[in-house]
């Protein structure tokens, strides 16, 4: 009897212990299936990338546990699957189509984007995943830091600054927004008083600080950290729209390193109808130019990953979305207040975080879209100048290579900085590194695109056509415009560097407007065989833009195998199949570096 009793209470006791064991198998399976598995819960999305096939829980009760620390995967399932859903005007980033009345110049007047688009797209709108599809799989960290989103602003659209904040609300998870602080940089248009004071009573998590007189985007900027409650201070623009789960691979880094400072990878939405789309290059690094001017290089094969989805180093921030420890941005001084208005700041925040013990980080699983205006806007107060910034910034962080600086902006040098002694005395009390650490450990790729010293033209000058003794030119400096063949404006050796008939055949093998000291950033371009020749944006990649100046006197273009050549009677500039006997087809350069050209030469036919 006892024997019989024995073996019931073994058969209970492994019933009890399948009917626990089988559940987790079946929960860990469906666990498995959605993270590890691509398959199963994505689809296509644009571009033929993997969106987030939505599920009906939000996915918090999956978690695995790495180098000690809980993680879990944040994507909000119901949420998606709303988006996913969503039908109508601008939804899932797609361009808004135009017609003739909605291209009219008023609809940009005010904002610098199309407002009469904007106001006709929901404030809910969905946006494409275009993400890695690697981040569909990552989880973060079950505790993060909370944070405070400021979004300063002046005059913005009504619709265009509700967006933003929607986007935020809707696409982050509720318990890591401390709060969102809307700074009001002196707006006087109607709609940003009471009419925004009224609808912002229903989120309560929003809430407006006002100047009482324009300061310019740095010091609203400050304004808002300086009230900011949360444990991170993340900055964001009044015209962006925030993508799938964008907060919590910012902040899983922040709370890994509280001194690196995260930027989201920032895509594009088109200032004439809203299509949501990546930039050029997608994941690239920041870096300038020694005119100061921000540039995106490409990432080097040192710092190539295995996983494209993963953070990558960047010397320098776009500037006006990223994230930060709070009580870092702080010990760093915050803005510097000298800075005014808007220009220099991001420059001025990366040199000091990299050089003074911390780190910058681009997060590819982080996007956030932004409205790149047609034009600014608004007026900035008389006095202020962009130049007087980025001396500024130039003195006190860049040491001895200020000078690549002033030998391109020499007007630079005897302009005012202001008082500087108060950021000279940070950078010696945070025990600082100099900028020839930066340019060696952080920079060191950027040389290799924009050399501190130029190596020399290949030719430059006026440009002037054997068979008509007339001269190319360049009416307007601007992407777009054609070249022209026009009377030559001077004789040899006393054209001015300003003058639109002056051009530079430069080390990037690419013909650019000025000469080799002052060259614009606007290069020839020729899309094929029989087509002119524009200005188009300088990429540095050659393909369009490359060119030879052979010994024949043509202008080849390798891509088309086709040389320049003109109309003298209609001063067109063509692209035609070459003829090296042909007067049309031959041109003299003012000035000549046969040593360079035949360098050049050697890479090419």
């Amino acid at each position: 009897m006892r024997r019989k009793e024995k073996r019931l209470l073994q058969f209970a006791g492994l019933l009890i212990a399948a009917l626990l064991f089988l559940p987790n198998v079946g929960l860990w399976s469906l666990y498995r299936d959605r993270v590890f598995d691509n398959s199963p819960d994505t689809v296509e999305g644009p571009g033929g990338i993997p969106q987030i096939q939505a599920v009906n829980r939000a996915g918090k009760d999956a978690h695995v546990i790495r180098d000690g620390v809980q993680r879990i995967d944040w994507h909000n399932y119901e949420a998606i699957k709303i988006d996913l859903s969503r039908s109508g005007n601008g939804e899932q980033g797609r361009a808004f189509p135009l017609t003739d009345a909605d291209r009219v110049d008023q609809a940009y007047r005010e904002n610098g984007f199309n407002i009469y688009v904007s106001d006709r797209i929901s404030l809910n709108r969905s946006v494409p995943d275009i993400r890695n599809p690697n981040c569909i799989k990552k989880l973060y960290a079950d505790t993060l830091p909370n944070t405070s989103i400021i979004i300063p602003f002046h005059n913005e659209g009504w619709s265009s600054l509700l967006r933003t904040v929607h986007s935020v609300l809707n696409r982050s998870p509720p318990q890591l927004i401390a709060e969102i602080i809307l700074v009001d940089d002196f707006s006087d248009k109607e709609h940003l008083k009471e009419a925004l004071e009224k609808y912002m009573v229903r989120l309560p998590k929003v809430r407006i600080l006002r100047t009482k007189k324009r300061e310019g985007l740095i010091r609203t900027r400050l304004l808002g950290a300086e009230a900011a409650k949360g444990e991170v201070i993340t900055f964001l623009d009044s015209h962006c729209e925030a993508n799938v789960n964008w907060l919590p691979p910012l902040l899983d880094r922040i709370a890994d390193n509280r001194k690196t400072i995260v930027c989201p990878m920032i895509d594009v939405i088109d200032h004439d109808n809203f299509g949501y789309e990546t930039q050029a290059g997608d994941a690239m690094r920041g870096a300038f130019d020694w005119e100061m001017y921000y540039k995106r290089i490409p990432i080097p094969n040192e710092l190539q990953k295995n996983d494209p989805s993963e953070p990558f180093e960047s010397p320098v921030m776009a500037g006006g979305l990223f994230a930060v420890d709070r009580k870092w941005f702080w010990e760093l001084g915050g803005y510097d207040t000298g800075l005014e208005i808007w220009g220099g700041e991001q420059y001025e925040i990366s040199f000091k975080v990299w050089m003074c013990g911390g780190r910058m980080e681009d997060i590819p699983c982080s996007r956030v879209g932004h409205i790149y205006r047609k034009y600014v806007p608004y007026k900035v107060p008389g006095g202020v100048s962009l130049a007087r910034n980025l001396k500024r910034v130039a003195e006190v962080w860049m040491d001895e290579y200020a000078e690549y600086i002033y030998q391109r902006r020499p007007e630079y040098r005897h302009l005012s900085a202001g008082d500087m002694s108060a950021q000279k005395e940070l950078r010696i009390r945070l025990n600082c590194m100099n900028f020839k650490w930066f340019m060696d450990k952080v920079a060191w790729d950027l040389p290799k695109h924009y050399p501190p010293v130029e190596p020399p033209a290949g030719a430059w000058g006026e440009v002037r056509n054997v068979g008509s003794d007339m001269c190319l030119e360049s009416k307007h400096v601007v992407s777009g415009s054609p070249i022209r063949l026009e009377s030559c404006v001077k004789g040899r050796g006393d054209v001015s560097w300003s003058h639109g008939q002056v051009f530079t055949f430069g080390w990037r093998e690419d013909i650019r407007v000025g000469d080799p000291i002052h060259t614009k950033k606007v290069c020839f371009d020729a899309v094929s065989h029989n087509s002119p020749v524009t200005l188009y944006d300088c990429h540095g990649m050659k393909g369009n833009q490359l060119w030879r100046y052979r010994k024949d006197k043509s202008l080849y273009h390798t891509v088309s195998n086709s040389c320049i050549d003109c109309s003298p009677n209609e001063r067109r500039i063509f692209m035609n199949t070459c003829d090296p006997s042909a007067p049309t087809q031959q041109w003299v350069f003012e000035k000549t570096n046969s040593t360079v050209l035949e360098q050049f030469n050697r890479g090419g036919n």
